[in-house]
């Protein structure tokens, strides 16, 4: 190595070190959201000596606006406060308000404020206002609030996804490459995340949606991977459930558990629709107390209110812990539009003693719809003779069976009228009654100017009716949510084979095959298979006029395919038993 290179290696050596000093006394900087903290992240630098120009880092390229920061202070954030340097009416998280503001406030609009809802676990701040103090004054609460989904980040190890990229500005040079990317672009990401933010919730609760509380969610024990409870598994809208758990407990500190308290299912208040200030508590309106021989006692309406805690009551060397929660049934009333109205709670307490730990539990939640009246049934659970079939149609794969309010016209016929004009009694249709072997028919008069396509769709439509249904229920009182219960509807098309004609529909016959199902006391008709078979024939030809008359009919039979019942009795017992093989000795 020559003296003149000397100085040029000596060069390249300072540039590396300067850039490795550089580096290393300004790591990055993460703020990790839900830790509350500030932190560098180490990193492992190595250089590499290239004959390639330096590239520009990416931090250092010009970007479009400051880089926003994680906000992960619930208590500092507030949605409502609208106007600064002012109070904003109801507005309790709004920092402009004073003390004065609060005794005014009729509620606060927005009641709970949360930060990112993905973390399983996350801080809520609460606000509300009591009115029973004077003057009345606000009351914050910061809370731990948990996620019921189960798909959600419970820690966040992947730190990069904590902060925002520097986006890049377009230019000239950039803007054709940019309008070829397979996913285009956005000069404003921002815009993106901000409309997503300030979406309105749904007004309504719907089904499978967690029912919200004031704090939380309302809380539903039930089993997961094992018999123990979970308490934290979410109640949901229109889900009804009836589930049994096991706790162990210590019956020396079996007052310190709050499940098995009357006041932790009792105190959560569900919002009327979620997102909403407006509460509904939820009133006990019956309490049953259970002893340890097993006699139920119901309170009177005057003692509910009276109901201790649970306690610990030493009965000679035996402890009981009494008043604890046995069952827990949940009566919700809604509407139509998906608000809950009314909230009822129905409870079991008994005496627990060591013989009976683990504890069992029972929780059911049943919802009723407001002013909705029962559904008649045509038999319970059989078929009774004279009654309509129920039937209905599942307008896509894993939905539910729909059903017409009119359990008179979801299965029907043709009506016969006196004059045996189709088109005069066409929509009049005859229901079809189990047990009815029933036969109807018209005439229709046609002329030469229609067309045989327009014709066939025509009797088609008057055979069929509007809406003719693809499943029976097997029994009178089937549930629609029991689709693999329902009995599918075989629809066959018979056709005449003749050359140069044009098919007509004339006839629709329907077959319906049941079956005596249950006891031999007491059989119970059951529905198990429906055959309609659409019967079509060649278009007549009379030499009438331009006139022609076709005769169109439907009819419905029903088939008993019940096997002939035979008593059946136990077989003879037989004596399997076997002699030792000496039993004869010596004489054999």
């Amino acid at each position: 190595m020559g003296p003149r290179a000397l100085p040029r290696l000596l060069l390249v050596l300072l540039d590396c070190w300067a850039s490795v000093s550089a580096q290393a006394g300004t790591p990055p900087v993460i703020t990790t959201e839900g830790l509350n903290s500030t932190k560098p992240v180490p990193t492992t630098l190595r250089s590499v000596i290239s004959s390639k120009p330096p590239e520009i880092p990416r931090a250092s390229r010009p970007f479009s606006g400051p880089r926003p920061a994680p906000v992960t202070d619930v208590a500092a954030l507030c949605v409502c406060d609208l106007s600064p340097a002012q109070c904003d009416v109801n507005c309790c998280c709004d920092p402009d308000c004073s003390s004065v503001d609060f005794s005014v406030f009729s509620a606060c609009s927005i009641p709970v404020v949360t930060g990112d809802s993905h973390f399983c676990s996350q801080k809520a701040a609460v606000y509300s206002l009591n009115f029973t103090a004077d003057p009345p004054q606000r009351v914050f609460k910061l809370v731990d609030q948990i996620n019921p989904s189960i798909f959600c980040v419970h820690i966040t190890n992947y730190k990069p996804a904590l902060s925002f990229i520097n986006p890049e500005v377009t230019d000239e040079s950039s803007f054709d490459k940019l309008m070829k990317a397979p996913d285009g672009f956005s000069l404003n990401a921002e815009s993106d995340v901000s409309t997503r933010l300030d979406a309105p919730q749904t007004a309504k609760y719907e089904y499978g949606v967690p029912l919200q509380t004031s704090d939380s969610f309302l809380r539903f024990p039930s089993p997961l991977t094992s018999s123990l409870c979970t308490d934290n598994n979410p109640a949901a809208f229109l889900v009804n459930q009836a589930v049994k758990c096991t706790r162990r407990i210590n019956l020396e500190h079996c007052e310190e558990m709050e499940t098995l308290s009357m006041a932790y299912y009792s105190s959560p208040k569900i919002l009327r629709v979620p997102g909403s200030g407006i509460e509904v508590p939820i009133m006990v309106q019956s309490i049953v107390i259970r002893s340890l021989n097993k006699t139920l006692t119901r309170l009177e309406d005057t003692e509910i209110l009276r109901v201790s805690k649970q306690g610990v009551v030493e009965a000679g060397h035996i402890k009981i812990c009494t008043n604890v929660v046995l069952e827990v049934t949940y009566s919700l009333i809604y509407t139509d539009a998906g608000e809950v109205i009314k909230a009822d709670l129905f409870l079991l307490l008994g005496a627990v003693s060591s013989a009976m730990v683990p504890l069992q539990q029972k929780f059911e939640i049943y919802f009723i719809q407001q002013n909705a009246k029962p559904v008649p049934l045509s038999g319970n659970p059989g078929y009774v003779v004279g009654l309509p079939l129920v039937a209905g149609f599942q307008p896509q794969k894993g939905s539910g069976i729909i059903q017409t309010t009119n359990r008179y016209g979801q299965l029907t016929l043709l009506r016969s009228t006196t004059e045996q004009d189709c088109l005069a009694a066409e929509g009049i249709r005859a229901p079809v009654l189990f047990g009815y072997n029933m036969q109807s028919g018209c005439k229709l008069r046609l002329t030469k100017a229609l067309t045989c396509r327009l014709v066939a769709q025509k009797m088609k439509s008057l055979l069929k009716g509007q809406g003719f249904p693809d499943y029976v229920a097997p029994f009178g009182n089937s549930q629609a949510q029991d689709v693999l219960d329902w009995v599918p509807i075989y629809f066959i098309t018979q056709t005449s084979h003749v050359k140069d004609s044009c098919q007509l529909p004339v006839a629709l016959t329907v077959e319906v095959k049941w079956t005596k199902y249950g006891s031999l006391l007491n059989p119970q008709a059951k529905i198990v298979n429906v055959t309609a078979r659409l019967i079509s024939s060649s278009f007549p030809e009379t030499n009438s006029g331009n006139e022609r008359t076709i005769l169109i009919s439907t009819a419905v039979t029903f088939v008993d395919v019940s096997a002939p019942a035979e008593a059946g009795f136990r077989a003879r017992p037989t004596i399997n038993a076997r002699l030792p093989f000496n039993f004869f000795f010596p004489f054999v």
